[in-house]
């Protein structure tokens, strides 16, 4: 009865913030954890003279779908408005999956990971629209 109709609605999104925090810090881990492992086969090969750790290919995939996970449930204008100090770093890690995806696909023939550069580039395509739909939301 004391109730406040739609109360229920900031309630929400008061419990989705500090989720949507916690998913950038995942987004960040994991990006960590992805450098690791890319510079990790070739000091294998330099300390002992043989490769003990090949260079990723389906880990590589499932690291670059993070970010997009986050854009996806970060879809809502104020839950996309709170990300606004972290967009720029989210672009660090798309592009540095895009960009190992892409040229070990078309040099190396690693088939897989195309799922990485097609989750880079849908995640870009996906923070531009989130980016113009802010901007149009503002005028």
């Amino acid at each position: 009865m004391t109730d406040v109709p739609g109360t229920g609605e900031a309630d929400q999104a008061n419990l989705r913030a500090p989720n949507l925090l916690y998913g950038m810090a995942a987004v960040k881990v994991v990006f960590i954890l992805a450098l690791l492992r890319v510079f990790v086969g070739p000091m294998t090969k330099d300390f002992f003279d043989k490769e003990l750790i090949s260079m990723p290919t389906w880990e590589w995939a499932l690291c670059s779908l993070t970010p997009g996970i986050l854009v996806f449930l970060a879809r809502r204008p104020q839950d996309w408005a709170s990300f606004a100090g972290e967009r720029n770093f989210l672009r660090i890690p798309l592009s540095f999956y895009f960009l190992y995806g892409l040229a070990f696909a078309v040099f190396q023939g690693v088939w897989i990971l195309w799922i990485a550069v097609a989750a880079s580039i849908g995640t870009f395509v996906g923070i531009r629209y989130l980016n113009g739909k802010e901007a149009a939301r503002d005028h």
